[in-house]
C-alpha cells in the first residue's frame, strides 16, 4: 500500500535532507511541499495527503492550529508528524494528537518505525471483511467487497450485491452505518454506497453512478460535504486530464 505525504517547512536544508531519506521508501509518495502553514492548510484540503510532515521549529502555534482546524472540513484526517531539531515540542505534539515526532535531521530508522506503525493501523482500519445478516432464522455471511450499496426499506435494509442479489436485514440503515468499513459512505437518507464502485458523480442531477448498476443513486444536500470529499479522494487516485 502507498501513503502520500505533504511537507510543510521553510528551511531548504531540512527539506532536502528529509526528502533524501524518504525517497528510499517505496510506500511513501511525496505529493507536495508548502513553505508555511497557510499554504500548507490549502494544500492539505486540495491534495488530501495521508500524512503531513510539519516543521514545528518555525511556527509551532500555527502548526498545531492546522491540526485542530482541519477537523471542520475533513471527514478523514491526515496523520501529523512533527519535525524538530529538539524535543521541546514533543509534549505539545502529543497533546494535539500528532501521530509521531521526528528529530531533525531525520534518520531511516525512525522513518521505518513510523511506516510500520502506519501499516499496522491502516490494516486494522479496514475492519472485518464479512458481515452477518439475519433474516428470521436465516443467517447470511457476506463479503463486504461484494456489496454495491444499501437501501433503506422502512425499518429494514436491503443489501444490493455485485451478482444482482438483494438480501434484506431487519435493521435500520443507521444501525449499519456505524458498523460497516470506512469505504461505505452515506449519501442520502435512504442510501449507503460502497465507494470502491463509484464510476460517476453528477452534480447537475445530484446522483452517483456505480459499476454494475443501471440506475443511479441520488445524494441529498445534507450529505453534499461527503460527496465533495469523495470527489477529492477519487480525483487524487485518478489521472488528471483537467490541467
Amino acid at each position: 500500500m502507498e501513503y502520500s505525504y505533504l511537507v510543510i517547512a521553510q528551511n531548504a536544508e531540512n527539506k532536502v535532507q528529509l526528502n533524501s531519506v524518504l525517497k528510499d521508501f517505496e510506500t511513501l509518495h511525496h505529493v507536495g511541499t508548502a513553505k508555511d502553514c497557510d499554504e500548507g492548510f490549502n494544500l492539505v484540503l486540495k491534495l488530501l495527503p495521508d500524512m503531513v510532515l510539519i516543521d514545528l521549529d518555525e511556527n509551532p502555534k500555527a502548526s498545531f492550529q492546522i491540526a485542530a482546524q482541519l477537523h471542520q472540513y475533513l471527514q478523514q484526517m491526515p496523520l501529523f508528524i512533527g519535525l524538530s531539531k529538539a524535543k521541546n515540542h514533543a509534549y505539545d505534539a502529543l497533546k494535539n494528537n500528532f501521530f509521531d515526532y521526528w528529530l531533525l535531521p531525520a534518520n531511516e530508522f525512525e522513518v521505518r518505525k513510523t511506516v510500520l506503525k502506519l501499516c499496522k493501523i491502516k490494516s486494522k482500519d479496514e475492519g472485518p471483511t464479512k458481515i452477518c445478516l439475519k433474516t428470521y432464522r436465516d443467517y447470511h455471511y457476506i463479503d463486504t467487497n461484494e456489496i454495491l450499496y444499501l437501501k433503506a426499506d422502512n425499518n429494514a435494509t436491503d443489501f444490493i450485491l455485485r451478482n444482482g442479489t438483494t438480501i434484506s436485514a431487519f435493521k435500520t440503515l443507521k444501525s449499519f452505518e456505524a458498523t460497516l468499513p470506512k469505504n461505505f459512505v452515506r449519501i442520502h437518507q435512504s442510501y449507503i454506497l460502497n465507494v470502491k464502485y463509484i464510476s460517476r458523480i453528477n452534480y447537475g442531477r445530484s446522483t452517483c453512478a456505480l459499476k454494475n448498476v443501471t440506475n443511479q443513486l441520488p445524494f441529498s444536500k445534507s450529505y453534499r460535504d461527503r460527496i465533495d470529499e469523495l470527489k477529492r479522494l477519487l480525483s487524487k487516485n485518478a489521472i488528471d486530464t483537467l490541467k
